[in-house]
């Protein structure tokens, strides 16, 4: 049977500093490049942050149009994976939680944030679904808490596509990170069972501000199982062979 090698990072999460996000994204593209991986997902808010205060998520946030847009793409691997990588955008002053896809440094497609949790309200709710294909594989996105909502994943099924790519960015209180860290998983295996999709995560790590994050960056199967997952609390590549036919 044939495969579909993927990848997800699980990395620091970089706040207002797109540079370091971008070097860290250079790192792990080249890795996941040397590894034979066609696709490779990064955390939700990857390049500026999991950014929710009106001020510092208006400060950074890019305009696909923009000249400073069009500076950052030059910027990302000519070669290698496609790569979904979590932004803040802004469109006529509308903010969005995004994750857009670049294949070989120029975008070919986004997905914005459609279900918002209450802390998220500075930023508007998608409305789009889209399938995107990479060596025959296609794939859908959700962002993290879209997975709450099983039509979120459904929608993507629907469109034909075998695989949910879901960045995501669980960067919470101590507290609230010991309990959820086993339930997120969970989750977004109850999506793969109810569709019969595969799910790919990624997360970021560490601690800020007296908030942390555990992961999981994690490959789920159309059982909901977990069929690879990355050490929780550490920055890593997950690399995973797919199989390529739904």
């Amino acid at each position: 049977m044939k495969t579909v090698r993927i990848a997800a990072a699980q990395t620091p999460e970089f706040l207002e500093d797109i540079d370091a996000a971008l070097d860290c994204l250079a790192i792990v593209a080249a890795r996941a490049k040397a590894e034979g991986a066609v696709l490779l997902c990064l955390p939700e808010g990857f390049l500026q942050g999991y950014l929710t205060g009106e001020q510092s998520a208006r400060r950074n946030a890019l305009d696909l149009t923009s000249p400073e847009f069009e500076a950052i793409m030059k910027r990302l691997p000519k070669t290698g994976p496609m790569i979904v990588m979590g932004i803040i955008e802004v469109e006529d002053g509308r903010l969005f939680n995004t994750a857009n896809v670049v294949d070989r440094g120029t975008l070919i497609g986004r997905y914005r944030k459609k279900h918002l949790l209450r802390g998220e309200q500075v930023f508007d709710a998608g409305n789009d679904s889209h399938v995107f294909e990479v060596d025959g594989l296609r794939f859908g996105i959700n962002i993290c808490y879209d997975t709450n909502f099983p039509e979120a994943a459904q929608k993507i099924a629907d469109l034909g596509a075998s695989l949910i790519v879901c960045p995501t960015n669980n960067m919470l209180s101590r507290k609230k990170a010991e309990a959820y860290k086993d339930l997120h998983n969970a989750v977004r295996g109850d999506r793969c069972r109810e569709t019969g999709l595969w799910l790919v995560s990624a997360d970021v790590t560490g601690e800020r501000q007296g908030r942390v994050s555990f992961g999981p960056t994690a490959v789920l199967d159309p059982t909901g199982q977990v069929a690879a997952q990355l050490p929780l609390g550490e920055p890593g590549l997950q690399v995973f062979d797919l199989p390529g036919d739904r």
